[in-house]
């Protein structure tokens, strides 16, 4: 065999040996990529499924809380009706029936609470609430509600968090301005209604959405009393609502 001969002969080796490293590679990178996706599988199941579990656990409190807030508001929608037929004559502003009653049910939350900085935790979504949210805190505050106001009330440079949950604890009842931004399901709306959802009076004001859109959202919203801007101003509705929440100041 020539000298050409042995380098042909070496380099076809040489190219056969590369071939079969990089098959090699090739096969152990697929099995890596598999077991890769299957552990990754398997952690999003278990993830889905806890946090299924925690949705669960989640809603069970809610309606425990709801059902027990229910009783709670009968009883004291009964005392005030009792008291309400010994008061004073009404105010001028008119109501509607479930609106009365959201009054009622409010002057008795507020009657049973701790005096608190604020009557209120103004909670709405900026894209499209920002408008008719500072119209209404303007009215409310003008006739002596005090509004934990997110653009007033949050000091720069400290958590954002931890001042608007300090505000949503400080605050005897909640209003949420319903929009459709807030209907989407925004991140800090989402957290402020949460936490409203668990004290004893909260009341929607609806903005350009129906009841029937609100049911879409939120199961236990549409069971809520509230206002609407497409029946009433917005300085109706703040008295409407001052009237309420003020009521032990009057006493």
């Amino acid at each position: 065999m020539t000298p050409s001969s042995d380098i042909n002969k070496i380099i076809r080796e040489m190219k056969s040996a590369q071939r079969k490293a990089e098959q090699q590679m090739q096969r152990e990178l697929k099995r890596a990529v598999g077991q890769t996706n299957r552990e990754i599988d398997q952690h999003n199941r278990k993830v889905e499924q806890q946090n299924r579990q925690a949705v669960a656990e989640y809603n069970r409190k809610v309606d425990a809380h709801n059902r027990a807030a229910d009783r709670h508001n009968k009883q004291e929608v009964d005392r005030v009706n009792r008291e309400l037929q010994k008061a004073a004559p009404q105010p001028s502003v008119s109501y509607t029936e479930s609106e009365r009653q959201l009054a009622q049910r409010v002057q008795g939350a507020v009657a049973s609470q701790d005096t608190r900085e604020y009557h209120v935790f103004l909670s709405y979504a900026r894209i499209d609430g920002s408008e008719i949210a500072s119209e209404l805190r303007d009215s409310l505050e003008g006739m002596g509600v005090s509004v934990w106001f997110d653009e007033v009330a949050i000091r720069p440079g400290k958590s954002l968090a931890l001042q608007m949950d300090q505000g949503l604890r400080r605050a005897d009842a909640g209003v949420a301005v319903l929009t459709a931004a807030y209907l989407t399901g925004r991140f800090w709306t989402e957290r402020e209604l949460g936490v409203l959802l668990h004290k004893s009076t909260l009341i929607p004001v609806l903005h350009n959405v129906t009841f029937e859109d609100v049911a879409q959202y939120s199961g236990i919203l549409p069971d809520l009393a509230g206002f609407s801007t497409e029946h009433d101003s917005v300085r109706e509705i703040a008295e409407k609502i001052a009237a309420a929440v003020l009521v032990t100041d009057s006493a």
